[in-house]
């Protein structure tokens, strides 16, 4: 016979296995294309999750001048990232550990999509904004876990691809 305290303790398990809440181990794929031009400046670049019906977006990471400070710290122009801006980045105390990051120079880098996200459709939005540039938004749908999905940009941003 087992003791009371485990047949509690298999009950209350029971239902968290049960549970869709944990997504798999994806990896956001964001290439950053070399540009030809006179004045060349690493784009600010944010990527952020939205629940596919709507919902509250969370911002998976954010690119910027992180080390500038003074009267015009790097943190002035997140704002040219108008679309993540107005989703909740206007709100988002900077640095934030383990989303801030520095700019990056042309291309590829890998991100990991957070491990705690509950199953279900997402877009996964990525934007770029570049000092005497140009600025881009890529929207890449995917399922969670498991359905990955790309898309490509033309100026900004290049290839966005969650695997």
């Amino acid at each position: 016979m087992r003791p009371a305290h485990l047949l509690a303790a298999g009950a209350i398990a029971a239902p968290i296995i049960a549970a869709p809440t944990v997504a798999a181990a994806q990896t956001v794929s964001v290439t950053i294309p070399r540009l030809n031009v006179a004045e060349y400046h690493r784009p600010y670049v944010a990527g952020w999750l939205e629940p596919a019906a709507g919902g509250a977006a969370r911002t998976v990471f954010v690119w910027y001048d992180i080390k500038k400070r003074g009267a015009e710290p790097g943190t002035k122009w997140l704002a040219d990232l108008r679309s993540w801006w107005r989703k909740g980045g206007r709100g988002l105390a900077l640095p934030a550990d383990g989303v801030s990051g520095a700019t990056r120079a042309p291309g590829t880098y890998q991100v990991p999509l957070p491990r705690n996200l509950p199953a279900g459709q997402y877009v996964l939005n990525v934007e770029a904004a570049r000092e005497t540039g140009g600025r881009e938004l890529v929207r890449v749908p995917i399922t969670l876990p498991g359905r990955g999905g790309s898309a490509t940009g033309s100026t900004e941003l290049a290839a966005v691809t969650v695997r």
